[in-house]
């Protein structure tokens, strides 16, 4: 197995998700059946051309655990030069960013409904993406679950392998602890450059949308933190 396949493996025995399918609507069950095969892919062994998918070249960036998809549509609808791919594992989400998608006419965006670890390892192809981002993902507040967390040296390793140089990983948390979690992790990976400067917390960008929960938030004194990480732009691709 390559080093690339044994770290994958590895991640593989620790998921950082439990698949909580909750209750789907009928609404949203029609909307799955109605517009999967429009915006849907279905997960081949092969990587992805995400070029064809969208029928031309522009920016591609990938969004993981996108929840119901309010913010992944904003930006793409915002961002119109740009390209999608939103991977989520919980159908609810899936359909309710489906809908969104067609009432609004936005189509530069694609989803997958599978693990974002293996879609990154399997489908995308190396030095890639302009970006992958990761909007508060779950916490795993508990000590004893912290392995749990997506944000792991292995999982960096992966992500890098998948941003152009000059590529962007952008993570947001409301966990303050895991905000520094991946502040160690993320500024102890010697091929990202830390956008806001060494240790520092970047503030938040206009084009991630603020969310309903984040002004909830704020009004009770809760915090929100983002780390904006560049890939270097002088590492030799392999």
């Amino acid at each position: 197995m390559s080093d690339s396949g044994s770290v994958v493996a590895a991640m593989r025995r620790v998921r950082s998700f439990v698949l909580r399918q909750g209750r789907m609507t009928d609404g949203q069950r029609r909307m799955l059946e109605k517009h999967w095969l429009h915006f849907g892919i279905e997960r081949q062994d092969d990587v992805l051309d995400l070029g064809k998918l969208f029928g031309r070249s522009a920016p591609q960036i990938v969004e993981i655990g996108f929840g119901m998809g309010r913010t992944l549509a904003q930006m793409a609808r915002d961002n119109a030069e740009q390209d999608y791919l939103g991977i989520e594992v919980h159908q609810p989400g899936v359909a309710s960013l489906l809908r969104n998608l067609d009432e609004e006419a936005i189509n530069n965006v694609r989803v997958i409904r599978d693990d974002a670890v293996e879609v990154l390892e399997q489908n995308i192809a190396a030095h890639s993406l302009a970006a992958v981002h990761l909007y508060f993902p779950d916490p795993w507040p508990k000590r004893r679950h912290h392995k749990r967390r997506i944000v792991q040296p292995a999982f960096i390793d992966l992500v890098v392998s998948r941003l152009q140089a000059g590529g962007v990983f952008h993570m947001a948390t409301d966990w303050e602890d895991y905000a520094h979690h991946a502040m160690a992790m993320l500024s102890a990976c010697p091929e990202l450059i830390n956008c806001a400067g060494e240790r520092q917390f970047s503030p938040r960008p206009d084009y991630r949308p603020l969310t309903k929960f984040e002004q909830r938030g704020q009004r009770l004194g809760h915090g929100v933190w983002d780390l904006i990480f560049e890939r270097c732009t002088d590492v030799i691709d392999g």
